[in-house]
């Protein structure tokens, strides 16, 4: 017969983890179990970053940092004042694991290497006595004085549940039956299917700032922007993905995006174009690059224009303004949407006014906890979502009571 558990932790990802590390570490009497229903655990937390774990981000003003969330940012504010990116560093700096800031924000550790992070992690679990159990998918659960809770295995009982399951859908279902209130999942995160001949056969080819738009959304982003075999890509499609989660979804991700490959207004645009028909008059407008584009998007770019045979000289006023508009406002027919890589990231979760985030305790049902992407909050990429895992799962286990 397994032994009653002071808290049970379902799901063995990275908020789980840190949630239960963290109860065991202020309660070191406490049985502790995660139970994880797949064969291995951390998964998220080993392919994250291309593998080196993006683990968190150097924003450290709590103001700032709930800026990076489409949902979730008024309810972290709090909650970030309490656990945030410096204090994810400091922790693992204290067991061995240093962490580098790179020029973008992202924090990884100084190994690049997943596993750092993992082999720390299951460390702590080991010596502070955390109990992993792997292969066991919760099936049933029911509370009347204590938590009874059913996997295809085993029955485990224990006074406290602290729920970091993600965004699976089963674990969903169960949460549904215990009469918790959730918002249906939609992705976030991904990248826009686009075929326009300006893209074709331009995979790989980025620019560093643009600014990309969906006017009958109402949503932009700007940033580094990306051309893939699919479409387009990058943080800047990235964002708006997560910031138009919702409105994608409900205009089934057929829209027009405008892409300003510059991001300068079409007066300032224009302006620089007649001024490279004076200063290169006698050079051809292919061999003459745009500042910040690429020379092979230029060329297609002067290619769709018609005047890729022309010296800068020859140019009439209409044709720089044809020139100006693909610079400035290409409008592509994003038709559907693909995975960003292993970086999938759902909007949806359990309902945030139904949650204290003052302690992550549900306000419906008696000892039960939330941390993690299983809440309706997600950001976007850069370790955010990640950091938001750490801070709910601290939260949690700090107001989970102590063991008697």
């Amino acid at each position: 017969m397994i032994p009653k558990a002071d808290l049970i932790v379902i799901g063995g990802g990275a908020a789980g983890f840190f949630g239960a590390i963290r109860y065991a570490e202020l309660n070191p009497n406490a049985r502790v179990y995660i139970l994880e229903k797949g064969t291995r655990v951390l998964e998220k937390v080993k392919i994250s970053g291309g593998g080196r774990c993006n683990v968190t981000h150097g924003c450290f003003e709590p103001k700032e940092l709930v800026k990076h969330y489409p949902r979730g940012s008024k309810e972290l504010l709090g909650p970030f004042n309490r656990f945030a990116c410096g204090d994810m560093m400091e922790w693992l700096s204290n067991r061995g694991v240093e962490t580098k800031i790179e020029d973008d924000g992202r924090v990884f550790p100084v190994t690049d290497n997943s596993e750092t992070i993992i082999k720390c992690f299951l460390k702590e679990a080991d010596l502070l006595g955390v109990k992993v159990m792997t292969g066991e998918g919760v099936t049933h659960m029911k509370h009347d004085r204590q938590w009874e809770i059913t996997t295809q295995s085993s029955v485990f009982h224990a006074d406290y549940v602290l729920y970091t399951t993600g965004s699976s859908p089963l674990s969903w279902k169960l949460l549904e039956s215990l009469g918790i209130s959730l918002v249906a999942a939609v992705p976030s995160l991904f990248t826009f299917n686009i075929k326009h001949s300006l893209l074709r056969d331009l995979p790989g080819i980025s620019v560093q700032h643009a600014n990309v738009s969906i006017p009958s959304l109402g949503i932009q982003s700007f940033g580094p922007l990306l051309i893939t075999h699919w479409g387009l890509s990058g943080p800047a499609v990235l964002r708006l993905s997560a910031w138009g989660a919702r409105k994608l979804a409900d205009c089934r991700y057929d829209a027009d995006v405008i892409v300003n490959w510059v991001a300068e207004t079409n007066e300032e645009v224009v302006e620089y174009l007649r001024e490279q028909r004076s200063a290169e008059a006698k050079k051809k407008v292919v061999t003459t690059t745009y500042p910040g584009i690429t020379r092979r998007l230029w060329e297609r770019m002067t290619l769709l224009a018609n005047v890729d045979q022309k010296n800068w000289a020859d140019l009439r006023n209409a044709e720089i303004d044809v020139l100006a508009d693909i610079l400035c406002k290409s409008v592509f027919r994003m038709r559907g949407k693909s995975t960003f890589k292993e970086e999938f990231v759902t909007a949806g979760g359990v309902q945030l006014d139904t949650v204290s985030f003052k302690t992550m305790e549900s306000k419906t049902v008696q000892n039960l906890w939330f941390a993690g992407e299983v809440l309706d909050i997600d950001a976007i990429t850069g370790g955010f979502n990640f950091q938001a895992a750490w801070t709910t799962s601290w939260i949690a286990a700090e107001s989970i009571p102590p063991v008697d």
